[in-house]
């Protein structure tokens, strides 16, 4: 918990801050919690220098903490979130009001209590995944990692879990991501595509909806009715134990699986409501801090 002297002068802790500490506040300001495992591969080489620096941040408030206990004993890692310094940070960085502390806490309260924290785990691990082969990986670039939020406060007409554009092989290349798992019918997750459709139609981005699933199992079955019903827009497939970055999206239209800058993708026309156009020039840059 933080100290008496931090809580009192809350401004004394930013020196304290560095910019990987404020990226990662940057992080959960926008994608709202990541576990000690994850922060360790976007941040950190060694897990012991991740986990006495988190803890530090933890003590002066800039992080918040909680963690499940196992079915069969013993207890999940700690996931991370902002804590009321850090929200407060954060707030003033992006011109918010400062939260209180009984909103602050409430927010977290809501968070740990949501049935669909795991899905945004999962959502999270996807780009996490990609950040880290960036990371180590001159050759390849993470440009945008926006959230649920940012993208449909972005392109409003549809509601995705996630949107990223990666840049490899000279090509930048731009996703909408659906993270399944496994507990919607099938009908309803492919009822999804008519809102991409509306989208592209519209005159903005024509990007592949990817389709990251629990299982081989469900993905089979997720092509067959896929292929059924040919969608107006890019579709891929792939499962939550393979790598995004690698060659493991399978096509709709297509038999054989590829790679993020295999699939196509279409950034869309200069219209005011696609935000991949500033000022009449095509603008692919980042909202939200990435990993460094």
């Amino acid at each position: 918990m933080p100290t008496s002297a931090s809580a009192a002068y809350p401004l004394a802790l930013y020196h304290r801050m560095t910019p990987r500490d404020r990226n990662l506040l940057a992080l959960l300001d926008e994608h709202q919690v990541l576990t000690t495992g994850q922060v360790h591969r976007l941040h950190y080489t060694a897990i012991r220098t991740c986990q006495i620096r988190l803890r530090e941040l933890y003590e002066i408030g800039l992080l918040g903490r909680f963690r499940f206990a196992r079915l069969y004993g013993g207890s999940e890692p700690w996931h991370w979130v902002l804590g009321l310094h850090g929200a407060r940070f954060m707030a003033g960085a992006a011109g918010r009001p400062a939260p209180t502390e009984r909103a602050h806490r409430d927010q977290v309260i809501r968070l740990t209590a949501r049935s669909r924290l795991p899905h945004l785990l999962a959502t999270n691990e996807f780009f996490v995944r990609l950040a880290c082969t960036a990371r180590i990986d001159a050759r390849v670039r993470l440009d945008r990692w926006w959230s649920e939020r940012t993208t449909t406060g972005k392109f409003m007409r549809i509601r995705p879990d996630g949107h990223g554009l990666w840049t490899a092989a000279g090509r930048t290349v731009g996703w909408f991501l659906e993270t399944d798992l496994g507990s919607e019918p099938l009908t309803r997750v492919i009822g999804k595509l008519e809102a991409y459709e509306r989208l592209a139609a519209s005159g903005g981005p024509a990007y592949p909806v990817l389709f990251w699933l629990p299982n081989a199992e469900r993905e089979s079955h997720l092509q067959q009715a896929l292929r059924q019903r040919l969608p107006e827009v890019p579709v891929a497939t792939a499962t939550h134990e393979t790598d995004p970055a690698g060659a493991v999206w399978l096509p709709v239209d297509g038999w054989q699986r590829v790679s993020l800058p295999e699939l196509p993708s279409d950034h869309g026309r200069n219209t005011a409501a696609n935000p991949n156009w500033v000022g009449g020039q095509l603008d692919l840059s980042n909202q939200a801090d990435l990993a460094a």
